[in-house]
């Protein structure tokens, strides 16, 4: 067996066969998004996806509304990036000023994962807080770097990022109803948008027993939509009992996770859960998240409308946008493996 760089090792507690129990009947949700065009029907889905986003934090969606043949385009226009040699990935690497484009150095919970990685903003930049200080209110833009080849990398990945977002926007909607509030509720924390995409690839790894593509985090995002191809790999920590359960690949779905600002604005009742991506030895696998971020001026705290003395705030408010920049400033790491440390908004309740 091959030898592995001490870096990517995971600690036995986390390796891919650590608190997994085989052959689970159990597997999270598949809803069909065409069923709320059903009069009849559009009830069960909105409590289908609350009792996802209370369970499990996690479901699938079927008949989602995003046209197969955008998600295939940028499925194969970033793999041809991905082939190419090491020194032309290397031409549109992230740097401290910038942190998108290419990246194979990424890092959860301090160890290595086994994989490469492309970020690109939704809406080519952002405006971002210039610096963590609360008192300083100024903004600053960065922009997206895109690759010379393949021709097309920038136009396939923006169409796509297009229908994610509009997918993402239209599932904040069902949870808001869920929840028992207006459709709308949220529509104000989005009005500048900061979403962005991540390609992942996960080469086939030597010791896919010591090592994992992604260890072990929350995402700190509202939610993710992910697009994953056949090979599988992702894992969910069951919040029952913190159990892994593999998520099956379903042939054009998206694995929808619910992050940290929607746990703490529903107060808990909803559940950012801990995912991690399992290596083999044979086989490389892609996967493209798209991230749904709030406004930098958001507050995340809990909803008053979801509060109350017989269900105090749990949660610490913080501003998001400050967040975002001083989690970007620790070794350039991103958002999906830099989980809030969310006990640490935690409100001691007596």
């Amino acid at each position: 067996m091959a030898d592995l760089d001490p870096t990517y090792i995971q600690a036995p507690e986390h390796r891919s066969d650590a608190n997994v129990t085989p052959n689970q009947p159990e597997e999270i949700p598949v809803i069909d998004l065409s069923r709320i065009e059903d009069p009849k029907d559009v009830q069960n889905v909105i409590s289908e996806i609350g009792e996802a986003c209370k369970t499990w934090g996690f479901f699938q969606v079927i008949n989602h509304g995003v046209p197969y043949v955008a998600r295939t385009r940028v499925e194969k226009t970033v793999k041809t990036f991905f082939d190419l040699p090491v020194e032309e990935k290397l031409k549109v690497k992230r740097d401290e000023v910038n942190p998108v484009g290419y990246h194979d150095g990424e890092h959860t919970k301090n160890v290595k994962d086994w994989k490469e990685v492309f970020d690109v903003y939704f809406k080519d930049h952002m405006v971002i807080p210039s610096s963590t200080d609360p008192e300083d209110q100024g903004l600053r833009v960065v922009h997206n770097k895109w690759p010379q080849f393949p021709s097309d990398f920038r136009e396939a990945c923006e169409e796509y990022a297009r229908h994610a977002e509009k997918l993402a926007l239209k599932l904040v909607e069902l949870i808001s109803l869920s929840l028992g509030l207006p459709k709308e509720r949220f529509h104000d924390d989005f009005k500048e948008q900061m979403s962005f995409c991540r390609i992942n690839r996960y080469p086939p790894c030597p010791r896919p027993d010591l090592a994992l593509g992604v260890g072990h985090h929350k995402d700190a995002d509202v939610l993710t939509i992910l697009a994953q191809d056949e090979v599988g790999g992702l894992q969910v920590s069951r919040r029952s009992d913190g159990v892994w359960f593999p998520i099956k690949p379903v042939p054009n779905a998206f694995v929808i996770n619910i992050g940290n600002c929607m746990e703490v604005w529903t107060n808990d009742k909803y559940w950012s859960a801990e995912h991690r991506v399992v290596v083999n030895s044979t086989r490389e696998r892609y996967s493209i998240p798209f991230f749904l971020l709030p406004s930098h001026d958001v507050e995340v705290k809990p909803l008053e409308e979801l509060v109350s003395p017989e269900n105090p705030p749990r949660y610490k408010g913080y501003k998001w946008g400050k967040f975002y920049v001083t989690r970007n400033k620790s070794d350039f790491q991103k958002l999906e493996v830099e989980n809030i440390q969310i006990d640490q908004l935690k409100v001691v309740i007596t």
